[in-house]
């Protein structure tokens, strides 16, 4: 039950509300604000019903110090009709709502119903807000190499600015969740994130989609359409596959970038939009332009701050944390008992070229959890044409061909050396680690680096130096 504290030093309105609120809520009462306040620290009420005319401290007082306390508390005042205009007052000052004495039963119990209806949805509100920040901030990101330490330092300094931001990538790369971690982390969280695919909506409705319609704009507009650039007020509009935009759209929405203002399709009421613009690309823009297929002022306009995402066969040591990161996630959708992944089927993803990036990988290990049996997701349970397609290839070869740099290079002949000395002493640790010609220490954090995971978990042999 909702706990709710009287503050009001006439007896018979105590007992009044006692006897119409005592089977719903838990009551508390307190004749006074200094009182009152005292009450409020000890019992931590859900609501609040506060009288304006009290000895010692008066209620606008006690609505000052509580507020100081608590800004979120609601809280009600209790006032004579006389006293109706320092209720008003009052509401100005920080109340939630007044009800005159005396007060009807139906008129207090609805007005309290009401009240703390609202508070829960409040409260609602701000953990789904938060959930939200959380699972979109850029922490969430997932990569520990050098492109994407300078990703998650770009997306921290241009996150709270206003500058339109470009993301460039291929498809798969991730270009929606940075555009989400840019505005969750921005002082526009609060207001609305909307996405459209320029891609996917025919040319003749995504006007439409963008701006709106009046009523009668043209022969099936039967009633007025809010469009995203409204939908987006004080927030963000995420520009997905911004390339595929026609040349007339194109123009329309370079106009409302530069002039902040745009009209509905049909109308003749200029709207002002404070929107922040995220647009994204996995075309050459530039390359766009010299086709005569994007306009130069709108790449001008949109390319303020570029964020390229670099594909993952150009980041390979980040691939063992993302596809810890997708298997933990499916375990945790489907409810399912833990599961690891072998080093040699690691060794296998993290020789794969993934053409369709992180959205591929999360597929793949989808896939994987679902039809494996055992504990742990092994070479077997990778689908042979990746299998075949995964790049065996000689790292040095490789380097030497210009098609690997020599840091990825590096860290692929690691990870093939380890994995056979590991393949060949069956994974006790020491023994792979004279193998190698190295301590078990430092082999231990090689293998926490690239990812590898470790079958033999208190192995006797494993725990010798």
């Amino acid at each position: 039950m909702k706990k709710i504290l009287v503050i009001d030093d006439e007896r018979s309105v105590q007992e009044s509300i006692r006897n119409i609120l005592k089977k719903e809520y838990v009551l508390l009462f307190a004749s006074n604000g200094a009182e009152g306040l005292q009450r409020f620290r000890e019992v931590s009420p859900d609501l609040i019903l506060l009288d304006l005319i009290m000895p010692e401290m008066d209620g606008m007082t006690a609505l000052k110090r509580l507020r100081e306390i608590d800004a979120k508390i609601p809280i009600i005042m209790l006032t004579a009709t006389r006293m109706i205009k320092t209720a008003v007052e009052a509401i100005k000052a920080g109340a939630d709502d007044y009800l005159t004495k005396p007060f009807d039963l139906e008129e207090l119990t609805w007005l309290l119903a009401k009240t703390l209806s609202n508070r829960e949805m409040e409260k609602e509100v701000q953990a789904l807000r938060t959930e939200i920040s959380k699972r979109y901030g850029y922490e969430n990101i997932i990569g520990n190499s050098r492109p994407m330490q300078e990703l998650f330092e770009k997306i921290k300094h241009v996150a709270d600015t206003k500058s339109t931001v470009l993301i460039l990538g291929e498809s798969g790369t991730g270009k929606e969740l940075v555009a989400k971690a840019l505005h969750y982390n921005s002082g526009r969280k609060n207001a609305p994130f909307i996405a459209i695919n320029c891609a996917a909506i025919p040319e003749t409705l995504l006007e439409t989609e963008l701006f709106g319609h009046e009523r009668g704009a043209f022969t099936d507009a039967q009633s007025r359409r809010i469009g995203r650039f409204e939908q987006a007020h004080r927030g963000t509009l995420f520009l997905d596959e911004v390339a595929e935009l026609s040349p007339p759209c194109q123009a329309k929405i370079l106009r409302a970038l530069e002039e902040r203002k745009f009209m509905r399709i049909g109308g003749s009421e200029l709207i002002e939009s404070d929107v922040r613009v995220i647009a994204a690309t996995n075309k050459d823009l530039e390359e766009e332009i010299r086709k005569g297929r994007f306009r130069e002022d709108l790449y001008y306009r949109i390319n303020v701050i570029p964020i390229v995402l670099q594909p993952l066969r150009k980041r390979r040591e980040d691939i063992p944390l993302l596809v810890k990161h997708f298997l933990d996630k499916k375990i945790r959708e489907e409810h399912l008992p833990p599961k690891s992944i072998t080093s040699e089927a690691m060794e296998v993803l993290c020789q794969y070229d993934w053409p369709g990036n992180a959205r591929e990988m999360e597929n793949l290990v989808a896939q994987m959890v679902t039809l494996s049996s055992g504990d742990r997701l092994e070479v077997k349970d990778i689908p042979s044409t990746l299998r075949k397609r995964s790049n065996q290839a000689d790292p040095y070869q490789t380097f030497l061909l210009g098609e690997l740099a020599l840091e990825e290079a590096v860290a692929r002949l690691e990870r093939q050396m380890i994995s056979e000395a590991l393949r060949k002493s069956r994974h006790v640790q020491t023994r792979a680690a004279q193998m190698l010609g190295i301590s078990r220490r430092q082999l231990k954090y090689k293998m926490d680096a690239l990812g590898f995971t470790d079958p033999r978990h208190g192995s006797k042999e494993d725990e010798e130096e």
